[in-house]
């Protein structure tokens, strides 16, 4: 890929990088040693194992991430920085990220708070509805206030056990 063939913006924008398989996290400490802007989100959740559950980080787009630099300055840097395969085209127009992506990314949280609407996922429960009433962050657990039977009662559940609703998918018929 030749850089000047590409159309890329003459300022400082966001592209997207695509990685090594799973070298993410070096292709984004080079880069932030080179001094490139680097935005790698990542998502943490519980996988099964044979000794039980265990937290996992993990890239929440495997093999990209985020840099922002201007493209005529800095992409050879960016290109050949270790862990790096390539700044993401489409043909020869480079692919730029608008800031306010970026910045929606960055505010995307995982954790349950109180008033929080919920769903049982799993389990004698799985589909009911509820809202978070108090976390308990070391027990790894939340309290919910769940309408059953006609009557709202307090449950004391496991956070793996819930997931925060999102909004109503629409059917596609």
């Amino acid at each position: 890929m030749n850089r000047e063939d590409l159309s890329a913006p003459r300022a400082p924008a966001w592209f997207c990088v695509r990685s090594q398989i799973k070298h993410e996290h070096i292709a984004a400490a080079r880069l932030r040693e080179a001094g490139i802007e680097v935005f790698l989100p990542r998502v943490r959740f519980k996988k099964s194992s044979v000794r039980g559950p265990v937290w996992v980080t993990e890239a929440l787009f495997p093999n990209y991430l985020f840099a922002r630099f201007d493209w005529h300055a800095a992409f050879r840097l960016v290109r050949h920085a270790a862990g790096v395969r390539t700044v993401v085209s489409f043909g020869m127009t480079v692919a730029t990220v608008p800031d306010q992506v970026i910045a929606e990314l960055r505010v995307i949280k995982n954790d349950l708070e109180p008033g929080d609407q919920v769903q049982f996922s799993g389990g004698a429960l799985h589909g009911l509805t509820a809202v978070v009433n108090q976390v308990m962050p070391a027990k790894e657990r939340v309290k919910v206030l769940l309408n059953f039977l006609g009557q709202q009662t307090s449950v004391e559940v496991e956070v793996a056990s819930v997931v925060r609703e999102g909004p109503a998918r629409r059917k596609i018929l």
